[in-house]
């Protein structure tokens, strides 16, 4: 009787996850066909390639692309190296106490703050206290600060969970400690840290507060020619276009045009994930 009881909770409780699991599926997949029923009409070559004109009722998005990308990438070279670099020290070189558990707890709490604060601190630092202006410099600054605890913290998990077996053979084989991080440790968590780095960089390409206020600019004839000069980026695009510009229903069009490209724009950053991780993983298997 009690093993039936059993049976009838999981059974219960496995219906539920599924009922939740495909309903979440649903709802993703009914937005996305929304969006690119909309605006797969616009979304041609000269779109992807020509700048915006006539007050951003016609035309492209060119500028907006080359602006996304070049926060994205900047963030991701800033970024990269010292939230790796501190996962190191944290997983292998920190001695657990107190200070470890606040320095812990401080980067769990900042990876919950709203992109919005982060949007604040860089328009007092970056922008006002460095001197940067509204720039590609202090957006990407911003993005890095932003995205800069998630990286720490998927990097360090992904370090913690290569096997002690590992470093004790080539710690038997006569390695450094650091020999072994460098030769052991990190080809094995690459695999982890590619997908956190990925996924962070589809995190920050879609942010529209942090860039708001460091960075963002509602027009701009062309590319960027200066690390000091304001961008135009998709979220904050689609954002002017939908509630703050003077044509909202004549770039309506326009505006699920834009919000396809940066769905685009993330899933092809997905993608490239998976294909790295992949990669990663059948070096390993050699």
């Amino acid at each position: 009787m009690r093993k039936k009881k059993i049976n009838l909770k999981e059974g219960f409780f496995l219906s539920l996850i599924r009922t939740l699991g495909f309903s979440g599926a649903i709802i993703l997949i009914a937005i996305l066909f929304f969006v690119a029923y909309n605006g797969i009409s616009v979304l041609n070559w000269e779109f992807i390639t020509q700048p915006p004109i006539e007050a951003m009722t016609k035309g492209g998005i060119f500028p907006v692309i080359v602006g996304t990308v070049l926060l994205t990438a900047i963030c991701m070279i800033v970024v990269i190296p010292i939230g790796v670099t501190t996962a190191i020290f944290l997983a292998e070189y920190s001695k657990p106490g107190f200070i470890l558990n606040i320095v812990m707890m401080s980067i769990y709490t900042l990876a919950g703050v709203p992109s919005v604060v982060f949007g604040l601190f860089g328009l007092a630092v970056f922008v006002v206290a460095f001197n940067f202006g509204m720039s590609l410099l202090a957006g990407s600054l911003t993005l890095a600060i932003m995205v800069l605890p998630y990286i720490i913290s998927t990097s360090e998990e992904a370090i913690k969970a290569v096997p002690n077996s590992f470093k004790e053979a080539s710690f038997a084989c006569g390695a450094t400690k650091w020999q072994t991080i460098r030769k052991v440790v990190l080809p094995t968590a690459m695999p982890g840290i590619l997908t956190g780095a990925i996924l962070g960089t589809a995190k920050v390409s879609g942010e529209t507060a942090p860039i708001m206020f460091t960075a963002a600019a509602f027009f701009t004839p062309g590319v960027p020619r200066s690390l000091f000069e304001p961008v135009m980026a998709l979220p904050y695009h689609i954002y002017v276009l939908a509630t703050a510009g003077t044509h909202i229903e004549e770039t309506r069009l326009i505006q699920y045009g834009t919000a396809l490209t940066l769905i685009v724009l993330v899933l092809g950053m997905n993608l490239l994930g998976i294909i790295l991780r992949s990669r990663q993983r059948k070096k390993k298997a050699w």
